[in-house]
């Protein structure tokens, strides 16, 4: 039996550092980054977009006060107040378009405009985009009303909120790649201006390395139920890639890939983040595209192959989404601004900041991860190459049993290789950058090599 072990244990210790399990300290920067979000901030910009009185999508482009274009005028004057600290690096434009009737939901040739402030990231060679999104239009009960008031306070007023908190303090912030922060338009007629800007970064070739979809994260009551409860949101992730390819397909099978696609990966970098950086917070992985038939802005991401996740309130309060603002029989309905939590939202913008402050400073992922499948052993030996973009100072391999969640160990080295005395049979595995500053990129799950 000792010859065994000293077997097993020169094996282990062939890769330096290979079962040193760590624990993740939290980034000093990044935390003083998220004690930054203001409450009052939030509560001032969701107040500000209610009283434009309605935001729908077909509602007055030149009124100066009072419908979509005043709204969007205001966002983009925003987005220059702060891009004036940035020193260069933040850019704001409107992106305009002719949006052609429908005969459903746009009844009329329509222009459109998604508001977008670029921060560009400090490192030259680091063509990363990291894209955080929020739709600015608003509806009450009649899709097709544009003239009664439609608050739209949560929806996705909240939203719109939290990136033009991000706006503020990441215009302040060094970051080696570049943040996209949108408020897209035409979502409740059909996720037009998200469809709009898929297509574009499609055309374009974006590098873009996660999309981040926020509708609805202010409210914390469960309408009908008398639920309450602000510590938790759901992250929406899609299993099967809606771009899979035959050869994808066949290779997800193989490997039991469902729920390891990359959207999927990017939940649960999330997860840890909100579990480092935000207190009282859970994120609650849902192994779900989006909500039961319906959708949001990521889809359209989803559908030219990014890797994309909707983050939205735990509970839905139907009284005040997608409601005429009225009293009836002693309830009050209608998407208010009283009915958002200030609270809630400040910590789910914190989540927010602090996973593209993670995401941009860390380096990328590591390439061509693969399992080695040249013989079959009770062992497990990944391979990979380093980071397109930054420096790895190491790397943290990821294991967990086929029926959890979440990782479950991890074990750092700064090899390009590892061997584990895991099965393939019974565990998954990822692997994942690190950097000298402890910063993490998202997981890769391996293909197979030799």
């Amino acid at each position: 039996m000792s010859k065994i072990f000293c077997l097993i244990l020169s094996i282990f210790l062939w890769i330096p550092g290979a079962f040193s399990q760590t624990i993740i300290h939290p980034d000093s920067s990044v935390r003083y980054l998220t004690e930054g979000v203001s409450r009052d901030s939030l509560r001032s910009y969701v107040r500000t977009l209610v009283n434009f009185g309605t935001r729908h999508t077909l509602s007055s482009q030149s009124d100066p006060h009072h419908g979509i274009g005043a709204a969007r005028e205001w966002v983009l004057s925003k987005f220059r107040q702060d891009a004036s600290y940035s020193r260069g690096r933040m850019t704001v434009r409107i992106d305009t378009w002719m949006q052609p009737a429908d005969h459903r939901r746009i009844d009329r040739p329509l222009p459109m405009g998604n508001v977008i402030a670029t921060i560009k990231g400090t490192d030259p060679d680091d063509s990363r985009i990291f894209m955080v999104s929020a739709h600015l239009d608003s509806r009450c009960t009649h899709i097709m009303d544009s003239t009664d008031a439609a608050p739209g306070a949560n929806d996705d007023g909240s939203g719109v909120a939290a990136i033009l908190e991000m706006a503020r303090l990441l215009s302040r912030y060094p970051v080696k790649a570049t943040i996209i922060l949108v408020a897209v338009t035409g979502e409740e007629q059909g996720l037009f201006g998200s469809a709009h800007l898929a297509e574009e970064a499609k055309a374009g070739n974006w590098n873009m390395a996660a999309m981040i979809n926020n509708d609805m994260i202010g409210n914390s009551v469960s309408g009908g139920t008398d639920k309450h409860d602000n510590t938790k949101v759901r992250i929406f992730s899609e299993g099967i890639p809606s771009v899979e390819t035959p050869q994808g397909e066949r290779l997800r099978k193989d490997l039991s890939g469902e729920n390891d696609s990359k959207s999927r990966e990017l939940a649960r970098y999330i997860k840890t983040i909100g579990d480092t950086y935000v207190d009282n917070l859970d994120v609650v992985l849902i192994y779900r595209r989006d909500r039961f038939l319906r959708g949001g802005d990521h889809i359209p991401f989803q559908g030219k192959g990014f890797t994309a996740v909707r983050l939205t309130d735990f509970y839905e309060d139907f009284d005040h989404q997608h409601q005429d603002v009225r009293i009836e029989n002693g309830i009050q309905y209608g998407d208010l601004p009283q009915f958002v939590d200030d609270e809630y939202l400040r910590k789910n913008t914190c989540l927010n900041l602090a996973t593209v402050a993670c995401l941009t400073n860390a380096p990328s992922v590591p390439q061509n991860v693969k399992l080695d499948i040249s013989r079959l052993t009770n062992y497990t030996r990944l391979f990979w190459q380093p980071p397109a973009y930054g420096k790895a100072a190491g790397y943290y391999v990821l294991i967990r049993e086929t029926d959890a969640p979440m990782w479950q160990k991890k074990f750092y080295t700064d090899s390009t290789e590892i061997i584990l005395p895991y099965s393939k049979d019974n565990f998954f595995f990822a692997v994942q950058s690190v950097g000298a500053n402890d910063l993490m990129s998202m997981p890769v799950f391996p293909g197979i090599g030799r």
